[in-house]
């Protein structure tokens, strides 16, 4: 497209992947750098401490796909535990856990209170109800007769609403949640406990 200039040729840049390296770059220290709990829980500012505790339920193979954006909801909403279940709105109301995160108990706790948390209206996703210091809960969505929700509770660390900024960064990642459940079909592969 451009002419060269006579005598000069394009820079070959040494330590590529083809030619027996990478010019240097280790794998080991980049390791520590993809989940930054530090910097995700402000302990370089002094207002926080990281968990002691952290017990996953459910989150193993391609399910581990949700503990990420779950435990970043339990850290905004400033509770003990993250869950994601499913519930039939006829039938039996019991909640079925689906991936549980919990950061004040090993093992997860997979108790979830059906009575106490608002129902999802139908058709109803990324509805968000602030329950104060009991959590929050966020309805992501129904599929066959199973109304999806998540849920983040424990702790009483959190005593007023969720301001804006935290409630936008919640209903994202619940977003998050809704796609892995919804457009890469998990929640199709959950069996209804109805017919155990």
């Amino acid at each position: 497209m451009y002419p060269k200039p006579w005598g000069r040729t394009r820079p070959r840049l040494a330590g590529g992947p083809f030619d027996g390296g990478f010019g240097g770059v280790s794998i080991r220290s980049m390791a520590d750098k993809i989940i930054d709990i530090a910097r995700n829980l402000d302990l370089e500012a002094g207002r926080g401490q990281a968990p002691v505790t952290m017990a996953l339920w459910g989150a193993d193979g391609d399910r581990s796909r949700f503990a990420l954006p779950l435990w970043r909801i339990a850290h905004l909403a400033q509770a003990e535990r993250g869950v994601i279940f499913s519930r039939s709105p006829s039938g039996d109301p019991s909640p079925a856990a689906f991936v549980v995160i919990d950061l004040a108990q090993d093992p997860a706790r997979l108790g979830v209170d059906a009575a106490a948390l608002p129902r999802c209206e139908a058709g109803a996703s990324s509805v968000l109800h602030d329950l104060g210091a009991d959590g929050l809960l966020v309805c992501l969505g129904a599929r066959d007769d199973r109304e999806w929700c998540l849920l983040a509770d424990g702790g009483d660390a959190r005593t007023t609403t969720l301001d804006p900024r935290r409630r936008e960064d919640v209903l994202f990642l619940a977003g998050e949640c809704a796609g892995l459940l919804f457009l890469r079909d998990f929640a199709d592969l959950v069996d209804d406990p109805e017919e155990d």
